[in-house]
């Protein structure tokens, strides 16, 4: 199983395997149903989820229902518990949408619902998130998860983001971020992808982000809350919803 899964991880361009994904899930759901893990996203349980990484994986941590990783889940439950993101009349602008999230936040009648990617198949707008074809103040809520760290410019993006996001808004802006480093590390002398994905984890990333991701965010105009949700859970609910323990939520305003 774990071959396989490295397989279409590793070989199958991301664009196809978006689109594959709808097709396996279902059978996967059927396969591993269970009760000792549950997806809080759809509140399906399974005797195990799935392994998941690009090099090295990570076991018994993708979803077989919405297809969710740790960061999706603490996401959701932030959002859920702590925000009036699903009661309060929103215009949200959200970056390359995940599939465990689409769909649901679409049919939530209270939302003005944007999607944006420069390649994804299922976004609403194709833009480059360093140029954006927005107007100055125009969202309330803007999602900005595990893209930040695919882009060359990111000082340009972050301001764009800052741009399009109204006063009194606010965001997530999730990345892979190593807490115990104190600075940023890029290097784009690197160019070949198994040293790439050696070096930051994933072929397509242009830099490891440390402790200094927050203040850069702060020195774009952002202020920034620095939430470690996990601490407000149960060893048990880490264990049950297959979370990260210690995990930081970047969560800006403007």
């Amino acid at each position: 199983m774990k071959s396989v899964f490295k397989f279409f991880l590793n070989l199958v361009p991301r664009p196809l395997l978006i689109r594959l994904s709808y097709i396996i899930r279902p059978i996967l759901e059927l396969f591993l149903k269970g009760k000792r893990f549950t997806d809080p996203i759809d509140g399906k349980s399974f005797r195990t989820f799935l392994p998941y990484g690009y090099g090295r994986q990570r076991p018994n941590v993708l979803s077989p229902s919405t297809l969710s990783l740790e960061r999706h889940r603490l996401f959701w439950l932030y959002l859920k518990n702590e925000t009036n993101f699903f009661t309060k009349n929103l215009k949200v602008l959200h970056f390359a949408p995940e599939q465990c999230f689409l769909k649901r936040f679409r049919k939530l009648k209270n939302l003005e619902y944007t999607t944006t990617d420069l390649l994804s198949p299922i976004a609403d707008v194709k833009a480059d998130i360093c140029n954006l074809p927005f107007e100055n103040n125009s969202y309330d809520v803007i999602f900005c998860n595990h893209v930040l760290e695919h882009i060359p410019d990111d000082t340009k993006a972050m301001q764009e983001l800052y741009r399009v996001m109204k006063p009194g808004g606010f965001g997530i802006f999730q990345i892979p971020q190593d807490l115990n480093r104190d600075i940023t590390f890029e290097d784009d002398t690197i160019t070949d992808k198994a040293e790439r994905t050696k070096i930051f984890g994933q072929y397509d990333h242009v830099r490891i982000y440390g402790r200094d991701y927050f203040n850069k965010l702060r020195s774009i105009g952002f202020k920034v809350e620095e939430v470690d949700y996990t601490t407000t859970m149960s060893y048990s609910d880490l264990d049950k919803y297959r979370l990260a323990k210690g995990e930081v939520i970047p969560v800006v305003y403007k």
